[in-house]
């Protein structure tokens, strides 16, 4: 009997031979998460070593109990920057107040994806479709390149978005370090060869070994040339983050703001490299692991984390099969705050913006897209705009707008739900559309609409009037017309209102309106809004073959019968 655990789950079918891969993607993943993990901390007013302990310790938590094999948690741009915002409006002011006032909020977050994992929340993850996970992944891998543009020149970039920092980067063109430049590049030709090549040893750990024997024999940071520098040592312990003089109010309001935008650009994320690494994802379950890498942040003296769009594409670019990558990295990311500070003092930050260059580069699936230009050219527009809204206006804000613009194409459909005329091949059984068959012939006397869609508030005005068109449009002598709801799978108030009037109007012109095939939910709506009543039992048909012989028995001629129109 196989025993499910409710942990380790990202280890599911381990073998032994995935060592010889999880261990240098996880080497790969820590060399690529020590400059974010510096850089992001001041964005929120925190000190670089907060940084470490939240790409530390969530890799632990969520390795326990996450449920992907391949991805890989750490700080992310859009909560960080909603984490700042957050942390602004508190009454923390001092640095240390600060430190306990995002690790509470991460707890807090934690708590918020378990108790939305026990909720099943992670139904909204269904709007996400094709276009947008494709869109979004090369959305955030431009997002990755031009990121890379301070560290590639040796300038500071203060402009966000997408067109900003490269109109920036021209102006301040005569500033340029071209010796970080030409490093960068080189070392980005290096990296993109050996990916090319398959090798035992990763390419991010060749190029990182390179820039560290470089930076040491020719003494790069003399000429100029930025380095990572010194990082703080030391492991805090588990703790409990109280004392920053926060109400419960600001805490629970701040933790939910900072929860909808993880939740939002994780999610997105995780869904995005599935699509690309052909594996499933399931939102609840990634809101538990997600929960578990919170709380261990939170424990830990961190702050609030999501999936890693940067860590996950090394981690999959390099080959990880399982958590063990995870836990690799953040062995290492221990073992480099306990002994190894000065290893990585002298490490060139070109050589990080390289790395990062690669992942993202395997990011753009101009294949995915040039498939979605093939298959739909609409859905392509919903794919650029998924990417144009991660790349210049930030990962939730642009899935957001991509969302609402495929609600939209898809309210816009149901809004006009398409309707078709039947009739009978002679010889043959059932109804067939007028307009598809050319041997169909309408059967005298009567008409058969069928209606392909939903009747809801916002379409009925639509659907009455192309009714009230096959109305006017009928010959003379036609005494009923059959409704074929087969297609109808929703009703509302709104639309038995209006079919009940619609009735009225048929009537007058001296034809009865009629109901087939009606299911049983929008039967029983109906019925409890008395519309069934009006129309009439005898106008209500199970099956569309009921339909001829009690219209032959009306006029007392069952010529008609089965055998179609003659």
């Amino acid at each position: 009997m196989q025993v499910r655990l409710p942990f380790l789950k990202g280890f599911a079918g381990f073998q032994p031979g995935w060592i010889r891969s999880d261990v240098p993607a996880g080497l790969a993943i820590a060399t690529v998460a020590v400059p974010s993990a510096i850089a992001y901390p001041a964005i929120a007013g925190l000190p670089p070593e907060v940084g470490i302990y939240a790409s530390l310790f969530p890799l632990i938590g969520y390795a326990l109990f996450g449920p992907s094999r391949k991805l890989i948690v750490g700080p992310d741009a859009p909560t960080m920057t909603v984490l700042a915002g957050v942390l602004a409006t508190m009454t923390a002011v001092t640095p240390g107040d600060r430190m306990v006032a995002a690790a509470l909020l991460a707890l807090t977050v934690g708590v918020l994806c378990l108790i939305a994992g026990w909720l099943r929340f992670g139904v909204v993850a269904a709007f996400l479709s094709k276009p947008i996970l494709i869109g979004f992944i090369s959305g955030v891998a431009l997002s990755i390149l031009v990121g890379q543009i301070g560290r590639f020149t040796g300038l500071t970039i203060e402009s966000d978005g997408l067109i900003a920092p490269v109109l920036e980067l021209a102006r301040k063109a005569g500033e340029i370090h071209w010796t970080s430049t030409a490093l960068g590049v080189a070392l980005l030709l290096l990296l993109l060869l050996l990916n090319r090549r398959a090798s035992a040893i990763p390419g991010p750990l060749v190029v990182v070994t390179l820039a560290i024997l470089g930076s040491w024999l020719f003494g790069f940071e003399a000429m100029g040339v930025k380095v990572v520098g010194p990082i703080p040592g030391g492991v805090p312990t588990p703790s409990l983050p109280f004392g920053a003089g926060l109400s419960a109010k600001d805490l629970l309001l701040g933790a939910i703001a900072v929860w909808l935008v993880s939740f939002g650009s994780g999610i997105v994320a995780a869904r995005s490299f599935g699509a690309r690494g052909t594996f499933e994802v399931d939102p609840n379950a990634e809101l538990t692991g997600l929960g578990a890498a919170n709380i261990a942040a939170g424990l830990f003296s961190g702050f609030p984390v999501t999936v890693s769009d940067s860590r996950t594409a090394v981690n999959l670019s390099v080959g990880g099969r399982s958590q063990l990558s995870g836990l690799v990295a953040a062995a290492s990311l221990a073992i480099l705050l306990l002994f190894l500070n000065d290893a990585l003092r002298i490490l060139p930050v070109p050589a990080l913006g390289a790395i990062l260059v690669a992942a993202a580069l395997n990011l753009i699936d101009l294949r995915g897209l040039a498939e979605l230009w093939r298959i739909s050219r609409m859905e392509v527009v919903f794919a650029l705009i998924s990417l144009l809204g991660a790349a210049s206006f930030g990962v939730l804000n642009g899935v957001m707008v991509a969302v609402a613009a495929t609600l939209a194409y898809v309210l816009l459909k149901e809004m006009r739900p398409r309707d078709a005329m039947l009739g009978r091949i002679p010889g043959l059984p059932g109804f067939y559309k007028l307009h598809r068959s050319q041997q169909a012939r309408p059967v005298p006397g009567l008409a058969v609409c069928m209606i392909q869609g939903s009747l809801l508030f916002f379409n009925v005005d639509y659907v009455r009037e192309r009714l009230k068109e096959h109305l006017e449009a009928l010959p003379a002598g036609t005494r009923w017309f059959i409704i074929d709801a087969s297609a109808i799978t929703q009703v509302d108030s709104t639309a038995a209102t209006m079919l009940a009037a619609l009735q009225g109007e048929f009537a007058a012109r001296g034809v009865a309106l009629g109901i087939a095939e009606l299911h049983w939910e929008p039967r029983d709506l109906l019925a409890r809004a008395g519309t069934l009543e009006r129309i009439g039992p005898a106008m209500l048909f199970e099956d569309l073959e009921e339909i001829l012989p009690a219209f032959s028995r009306t006029r007392g001629d069952a010529q008609e019968g089965d055998r179609g129109p003659a």
